[in-house]
C-alpha cells in the first residue's frame, strides 16, 4: 500500500505541509486553481535549515490583483542559510489577508473555486472540523462561527492547496507519528493564550493522532495543521515498515535552534499489515423485536452509515429471551445511526462504546467463471489483502455461487471451490502477456494493444508471473524473440479469472491500454527450457 508518512516532531502548519508535499513528488502546478481564484500566489522555493535541504511555500498576496497599496519596502522573510525576498516583484505575504470569513463564506467560497470533487469534499472536511473547534472553544453554533486567521486568504490556499497536492500525490494510506506543539504563549484575536492554541486542543481531540510538548517555546502546531492532519492522518507512534520511494522536508517561517524547522514526509510501499479504521459500537439490547424488523436491521442501518451489525440471542430481565444487537460504525456516522436504530426498534436506549479501531482487510471483489459443457458462468469472488497487497483470503459470493449451482445441478460448495480455485490460480497484481517483439513494437505509438484472440475468443490471454514459463513452453516454442508485457491489473477493466481444464488463468475481455504495461521483459531461455524473467521471481 503505497503510504505516506508525516513527522511530526516539529510540528505542523499549512505552509510547512504544502513545502513536504511539494518536497515528496506532489507537482506544483496544481496549485494553479487556487491562484485563478484568490488575489495570491504560491512561492516555492529551496531554503536551508540547520544544515537540512528543504522547500519553502509562501502565500503571497498579488497586489495588483488585491487592488491594495502596500508598503514594498520591508517584506523579508529570512529563512536560515537560505533567505529570499519577495518585496520589489509586486508580492507581500499574505498571512492573514483578506476579509475574515464566518464559515458559511469560506464553504461557498471553496464550493466556487471548481475543485475536483474529491479535492472539494477533503477541503470542506477540514474547514468543518476548524469550525467546530472554534465552535467549541467560542460556545457558538457551527453557522454562527467567525473563522478569524484561519478565514483568510492564505489559510485558505493553505487547506486547498494541502488538498490538491495530495490528490496529485495520490497515497493509500496517510500516517503521523505523534505531533510536537512547543510551548510558551501565542497572540491570536482573542488575546494571548498558552500553547497548544485552543482550536489545536479541541482539533486534536477529534483526530486519531497524539499530542506532546516542546521541544521549544514556540507554537509549532497551527490550527490549520492541525484540522489538516486529523482529517487525512491516522495516527502512528514510530514511522511504518516502509520501502522508501520519495521523501521531501517542508520548510517553517523561523529557526528553531538547535532544531531544524521542518516537516519530513516519507512515501513509501507498506510491507504488510492490515489496514487501521476509526470505529465506535452501539449496541441495545431488545425484548419485543419482530423476527421481521430485527431481519430488516442489515439493511436499514446499512443504510444510515453502519459498517456492521451483529443479532445476538440474550436473557434479560426476568429471564425473557430478548436480542443484543450491535452496530459498529464510523464515529461520524454514529448519531445517524443511533437515531435509526431506534426509530426501526423502539429501544429507548442506545449505547456507544468507544471501541477505536479495529484492523480490516483490503477487500476486493473479482470476477471468475466455472467452465462447464462449453459454457462460462459467472462467481463474483471477494479477495482480502493485507495493505502490501498479499492475499489471505479467497471466498466465493454465496449468492453468485448459489446462482450457477442450481443452473448447473450441482452442489453450491463445488462451485464456490472451483470459481475460488481458478482466482488462486490466476490472481496477480502484475499479470503477464508474451508477445512476440515485433509486434508488440508494432503498437509503440498505439494507444492500446489488441491481439487476434480479441477477434476470435472474445478476449486476450493472460498468465501469473508464476504460469510463465508453463505457457510460453506450451504456445511460443518457435517464437522469434518472445517478451513478457508486464501490466497493472489496476489498469485493466474487464479482467476474469476463469476456469480453465489445465487451472485458471485471467483474460482480459478488451484490448489493453498501453499506458497499462509498466514493463517489458525478454523470456530468457536456460538450457533449452523457457525460465522466468529475474524481475518477476518476487512477484
Amino acid at each position: 500500500m503505497r503510504t505516506l508518512a508525516f513527522d511530526g516532531r516539529v510540528g505542523a502548519s499549512g505552509d510547512m505541509l504544502l513545502g513536504a508535499l511539494v518536497a515528496a513528488g506532489a507537482d506544483p502546478s496544481v496549485l494553479d486553481t487556487v491562484e485563478s481564484s484568490l488575489p495570491v500566489e504560491y512561492a516555492v522555493d529551496p531554503v536551508t535549515k540547520r544544515g537540512i535541504a528543504a522547500t519553502s511555500v509562501d502565500v503571497l498576496v498579488d497586489d495588483e490583483r488585491a487592488g491594495e497599496n502596500h508598503d514594498r519596502g520591508n517584506h523579508d522573510h529570512s529563512h536560515d542559510e537560505g533567505d529570499h525576498d519577495h518585496s520589489d516583484d509586486g508580492h507581500t505575504h499574505a498571512e492573514g489577508h483578506g476579509p475574515q470569513r464566518m464559515y458559511a463564506e469560506v464553504v461557498d467560497l471553496v464550493e466556487s473555486m471548481d475543485l475536483p470533487a474529491g479535492v472539494e469534499r477533503d477541503a470542506l472536511a477540514v474547514f468543518e472540523m476548524l469550525g467546530e473547534a472554534e465552535a467549541s472553544v467560542h460556545g457558538t453554533g457551527l453557522a454562527d462561527t467567525h473563522f478569524h486567521e484561519v478565514g483568510a486568504d492564505d489559510a485558505i490556499a493553505d487547506v486547498v492547496g494541502t488538498a490538491l497536492l495530495l490528490d496529485d500525490l495520490d497515497p493509500e494510506r496517510v500516517v503521523t507519528t505523534p505531533l510536537s506543539t512547543g510551548g510558551g504563549e501565542v497572540s491570536m484575536s482573542h488575546g494571548t493564550y498558552p500553547v497548544p492554541a485552543p482550536a489545536v486542543v479541541e482539533t486534536a481531540e477529534r483526530a486519531d493522532w497524539s499530542l506532546r510538548g516542546g521541544p521549544v517555546d514556540r507554537e509549532l502546531l497551527t490550527p490549520t495543521g492541525a484540522a489538516i492532519l486529523a482529517h487525512v492522518a491516522e495516527g502512528v507512534e514510530t514511522l511504518p515498515d516502509l520501502r522508501v520511494t520519495a521523501s521531501g522536508y517542508g520548510a517553517g517561517g523561523y529557526d528553531l535552534d538547535p532544531y531544524p524547522n521542518v516537516l519530513r514526509a516519507v512515501v513509501g510501499e507498506g510491507r504488510g499489515g492490515l489496514s487501521r479504521d476509526s470505529i465506535t459500537v452501539l449496541e441495545t439490547n431488545l425484548d419485543d423485536a419482530t423476527p421481521e424488523v430485527l431481519g430488516g436491521l442489515q439493511e436499514t442501518l446499512a443504510d444510515a452509515g453502519a459498517r456492521d451489525v451483529t443479532i445476538v440471542p440474550t436473557t434479560m430481565k426476568k429471564s425473557r429471551p430478548g436480542h443484543l444487537v450491535k452496530v459498529v460504525v464510523k464515529p461520524e456516522d454514529a448519531e445517524r445511526v443511533a437515531r435509526r436504530l431506534a426509530a426501526e426498534t423502539g429501544t429507548l436506549g442506545v449505547r456507544e462504546h468507544g471501541a477505536g479501531h479495529r484492523w480490516i482487510a483490503d477487500r476486493e471483489v473479482v470476477t471468475a467463471t466455472v467452465l462447464a459443457d462449453g459454457e462460462r458462468h459467472e462467481v463474483g469472488v471477494k479477495l482480502g489483502t493485507d495493505d502490501a497487497g498479499e492475499v489471505f483470503d479467497v471466498s466465493a459470493e454465496y449468492d453468485d455461487a448459489l446462482a450457477v449451482a442450481r443452473v448447473l445441478d450441482l452442489p453450491v460448495r463445488d462451485v464456490a471451490r472451483r470459481a475460488e480455485a481458478a482466482v488462486r490460480d490466476g490472481y496477480a497484481d502484475r499479470l503477464c502477456h508474451i508477445v512476440e517483439r515485433e509486434r508488440w513494437e508494432s503498437f509503440a505509438d498505439a494507444d492500446e494493444y489488441t491481439h487476434p484472440t480479441l477477434d476470435e475468443q472474445g478476449f486476450v490471454h493472460l498468465s501469473a508471473p508464476r504460469q510463465v514459463p508453463g505457457v510460453a513452453r506450451s504456445n511460443f516454442p518457435e517464437a522469434d524473440d518472445p517478451v513478457v508485457l508486464v501490466l497493472d491489473r489496476e489498469r485493466l477493466d474487464g479482467v476474469k479469472y476463469e476456469e480453465q481444464p489445465g487451472g485458471g488463468y485471467a483474460h482480459v475481455y478488451g484490448p489493453i491500454p498501453t499506458d497499462a504495461v509498466v514493463d517489458v521483459l525478454a523470456l530468457p531461455v536456460e538450457d533449452g527450457h523457457f525460465r522466468l524473467p529475474e524481475e518477476l521471481r518476487e512477484t
